[in-house]
């Protein structure tokens, strides 16, 4: 079952980050990644090709009320996102729960940043909303997002084609973590 969802006056913060709710003030920081050739190709989007391209999705980051911005404490930039998504795939189930989605600034990858993001979000859908399960997905080749699902303690429970935005076809590899309360 499709667990309800909103970011509004939701502000998650770790060691390093603030998870909180998008604002226009964010669109060049936003834009600043998001333009960047190879991230999102990791997940089955182009790169911005402009602002406003940015200044679009970004407004639909802000109605949807689902995706959290990513701020770098030190730099005050919003380095990131993370999304809590519809499942796909489903896992089918009477269970409540969403999937986890996320990208960021490849300036910051290799720092434990996604881990540390992933982590404080896992809590506030189990310990605050309560949810059963989420699920999180990587393409086969992305090495990275693999890491950081393991690193999380989610388990896998399936691979199917999923369509990227620019028609290709990727496996999609699945995971699941349940809620242990």
């Amino acid at each position: 079952m499709i667990a309800q969802f909103d970011i509004t006056g939701v502000r998650i913060e770790t060691e390093r980050l603030i998870l909180r709710e998008w604002s226009m003030d964010d669109l060049e920081d936003f834009y600043a990644y998001a333009s960047i050739d190879g991230l999102g190709q990791m997940a089955g989007w182009m790169p911005h090709k402009s602002i406003d391209e940015s200044r679009r999705i970004l407004q639909m980051f802000i109605d949807g009320k689902k995706t959290f911005a990513i701020e770098h404490k030190a730099s005050g930039k919003v380095i990131g996102s993370l999304g809590i998504e519809i499942p796909e795939p489903d896992p089918e189930t009477k269970l409540q729960g969403r999937e986890i989605g996320y990208v960021l600034h490849k300036e910051f990858w290799g720092q434990g940043l996604v881990p540390e993001a992933v982590k404080a979000v896992i809590r506030h859908c189990f310990e605050v909303l309560r949810y059963d399960y989420l699920i999180c997905c990587h393409f086969m080749q992305n090495r990275q997002s693999r890491r950081v699902i393991e690193k999380c303690g989610f388990t896998w429970f399936s691979t199917t084609p999923y369509e990227t935005q620019f028609g290709t076809w990727e496996q999609s590899m699945n995971y699941i973590l349940y809620n242990k309360e």
